[in-house]
């Protein structure tokens, strides 16, 4: 059931997690499936319903960086001086989890908080005053909902949604482990590493994590944010070769009919990813190709998803 995000709604919605429920609710990347940080019984409901693997952890959303600190055993001062600069907003940070948390977190001895930067999100924080768990709202590997519509598509049995329009970011937040000595980039995402770097100075880069073994966060398995239709990375389209079945997803204007076509600047063109292969969907195409996006910095976290889809 979708409602408004109104003061009746957010009211709702927070007796149903309190409760032991979930919820699903938007923030700035993607909407997110709430569960109670702290209840088992809710974390298990979250994992049922996305068919998510259990070696898959999930990131918790907090309304400020005292609560984060809250559930964590070490915060250095990467942590402080990245939430200061980027919380509330999409930067997601692994630390050393809290030692009287057993229920949630990762099998690595960590956790990954954040604080979102969506009005609704917060106010639904504040309002249910606990920790929110929250993967994004959809069937694990396929593409990530970024309206309130998307979500009941993938995931009909989710009791209630929180309406809060389309995601303005719409891709997930950056992943950045802080429990070492230099910050470790474990899922590139909405916040860009050049802005990372004017607080952190050096960042390392993600090792490959093989899928079933533990991780510290989530967006490392090797398919991902995937469609129904099989994704083909591609340098040209060619038009002429084209058919029914094929639907193209570009970011410059090309001469094929019907084509998704995304704006060439890739924080606009990730606001409308996942909308576009939601849509080449729902129109029943079998294939779609995907202009490869240039090997540029600014587009990572584009890359990543693609190619995770791809796979």
């Amino acid at each position: 059931m979708i409602v408004t995000a109104d003061a009746a709604g957010i009211r709702r919605a927070a007796d149903m997690l309190r409760a032991g429920s979930v919820v699903a609710f938007p923030t700035e990347t993607v909407y997110g499936l709430g569960a109670d940080a702290f209840s088992e019984q809710a974390i298990a409901e979250v994992y049922r319903l996305k068919n998510r693997p259990s070696w898959n952890p999930l990131i918790v959303h907090v309304a400020n960086v005292a609560a984060a600190r809250a559930l964590a055993a070490e915060w250095p001062e990467a942590a402080n001086e990245l939430a200061a600069a980027f919380w509330p907003g999409p930067l997601t940070l692994v630390v050393r989890r809290a030692e009287h948390l057993t229920g949630v977190g990762a099998d690595t001895g960590t956790i990954a908080v954040r604080v979102p930067a969506h009005e609704v999100a917060l106010r639904l924080l504040e309002a249910v005053e606990l920790p929110l768990a929250a993967p994004s709202a959809n069937r694990s590997e396929s593409i990530s909902p970024t309206t309130a519509e998307h979500v009941l598509r993938s995931l009909p049995d989710v009791p209630l949604v929180l309406d809060g329009g389309a995601a303005s970011w719409g891709i997930e937040s950056t992943v950045l482990d802080v429990t070492g000595a230099v910050p470790r980039l474990l899922r590139p995402g909405a916040l860009g590493l050049r802005e990372i770097r004017e607080v952190t100075g050096a960042i390392a880069l993600p090792d490959d994590v093989a899928d079933g073994s533990a991780r510290p966060s989530p967006g490392m398995s090797r398919r991902h944010y995937a469609p129904r239709a099989k994704v083909v990375l591609t340098d040209e389209v060619d038009a002429s070769a084209l058919d029914g079945s094929v639907g193209v997803l570009t970011y410059e204007t090309e001469d094929v009919p019907g084509a998704e076509i995304l704006s060439a600047d890739p924080r606009e063109y990730a606001a409308d990813l996942y909308a576009a292969l939601h849509r080449l969907d729902d129109a029943g195409v079998a294939t779609i190709l995907v202009k490869s996006p240039p090997d540029t910095e600014e587009w990572l976290a584009i890359r990543d998803r693609l190619t995770r889809a791809a796979a």
